[in-house]
């Protein structure tokens, strides 16, 4: 038996360690073009590994340079990630792939010595049986960390470290390969079989490690960013509530003002002028009265927008429903989902299709919140939530994920979709608790 494992097995390793992260996180192809798409780099890979393998050894880091690269080329055509994520990825793909490739070896090798059993049937056996194991642990252990999230975005300083850990461990693991005379190399085969896989593991052990640490600090980022969210709607609120306090005081001077007015003799068109005023003070005092103060604010201060940007809004809402929540939190959901509306309708063309809808009712034993908009070009959803169009998605789209976060805070769901040119938002909130 050759004490060098198969380049075809190197390859397979590789390939099912891209698919792996592939498979965890979202995708930009997916069904028959991500398959089709997978195979095609299958089939490069082995064909790269396959032709350089009779290579001299100064070649051997090179050729091993291009198949890294053909591995970041799959993710980064397949995955949804940006380049620093798809380089990230990587890192650990290539990783867990010599490790996987070297331990399936290293224990048939073994087999094989003990046996003296060798062949085609075996070696596969032994190949599906340890890439198949080590494969469905990382998925696992990857989904444990990720728990059905997506990828953090990476930082340049977050992939350099990576890349730096991964890079030692493989030049450690492999240093026996190009050299024996080091003080931590070999020339036995047993022992260099060892030194790699261990190597190997340690490395996929403590990016594995980096990883955890990366994605709670992720984690911790994006919950101070909702906070600030949170926060922001309610100052928003207590300026708003300030703002239509002294609009109320005005509204109720002008009443007087009109008052007088109508005791004169005064020209007819300036009576007319009077009684369109009087009814716009009417229709003001009317509107927006949903039982709940907070909601009455948050609505009257969006309404205000709403007219002057030319958008319809309209309201059904027993306010009264909203007593047990939290006043940040009613700001939050109601601030955040009339944003995301307005911002909607605001980039629509026609002003008369700007239309925002927004219902509160209880049915049967669940309180409903739904948000409609016009919207005719339905966004792009990942993981059940539309992804933001602006350019810097750092900073954006953690107004939904806030609105989520604070619906489970009182044991409710919110789900969103775009169907017949129209957006909608729906919160569900179980009323026998509250």
């Amino acid at each position: 038996m050759s004490e060098t494992m198969p380049r075809l097995f190197t390859a397979l390793a590789e390939w099912g360690s891209c698919m792996l992260f592939l498979l965890q996180y979202s995708r930009r192809l997916r069904g028959p073009r991500f398959w089709l798409t997978a195979a095609g780099a299958l089939v490069v890979q082995v064909v790269w590994l396959e032709g350089t393998g009779s290579l001299p050894v100064a070649f051997w880091m090179p050729a091993m340079a291009v198949a890294v690269g053909l591995m970041f080329l799959f993710l980064a055509l397949c995955g949804r990630s940006d380049l620093l994520g798809a380089g990230y990825c990587t890192v650990r793909a290539f990783l867990l792939a010599e490790f996987t490739a070297s331990l399936e070896w290293q224990l048939y090798a073994f087999f094989v010595w003990e046996t003296k059993i060798d062949g085609f049937v075996p070696a596969t056996a032994f190949l599906v049986v340890i890439y198949g194991s080590v494969f469905l642990l990382a998925y696992h252990l990857e989904q444990r960390v990720s728990q059905g999230g997506d990828l953090p975005r990476m930082t340049g300083r977050e992939l350099l470290s990576a890349a730096s850990m991964g890079l030692a461990a493989f030049l450690i693991s492999n240093m026996s390969f190009v050299t024996a005379n080091t003080p931590f190399t070999s020339s036995v085969e047993q022992e260099i079989a060892n030194i790699r896989t261990l190597v190997d593991l340690a490395g996929v052990v403590i990016l594995y490690a980096y990883h955890i640490q990366l994605f709670e600090l992720h984690t911790r980022r994006e919950l101070d960013a909702i906070k600030n969210i949170l926060q922001n709607q309610y100052v928003q609120y207590r300026q708003s509530r300030e703002s239509i306090d002294v609009i109320n005081r005005k509204y109720h001077d002008l009443k007087h003002q009109i008052a007088v007015l109508r005791a004169e003799q005064d020209p007819a068109r300036r009576s007319a002028f009077l009684d369109q005023m009087e009814e716009e003070i009417q229709h003001y005092e009317a509107q927006n009265k949903t039982g709940n103060s907070v909601l009455d604010t948050v609505l009257t201060g969006k309404s205000l927008y709403c007219a002057k940007h030319q958008i319809k809004l309209t309201c059904v809402a027993d306010g009264a429903r909203l007593a047990f929540m939290d006043v940040m939190d009613i700001c939050t959901l109601f601030g955040n989902a009339l944003d995301n509306a307005i911002e909607c309708e605001l980039s629509i063309p026609d002003k008369e299709k700007r239309l925002v809808h927004l219902e509160v009712y209880a049915k049967k034993d669940f309180l409903v919140i739904r948000c409609e908009n016009y919207c005719p070009t339905p966004p792009v959803f990942d993981h059940g939530l539309p992804v933001t169009t602006k350019a810097d998605r750092e900073y954006h789209g953690y107004g939904l994920k806030s609105m989520r976060y604070t619906a489970q805070k009182y044991g409710g769901t919110m789900t969103v979709q775009a169907k017949d040119e129209w957006f909608q938002l729906t919160l569900l909130f179980p009323l026998e608790h509250h």
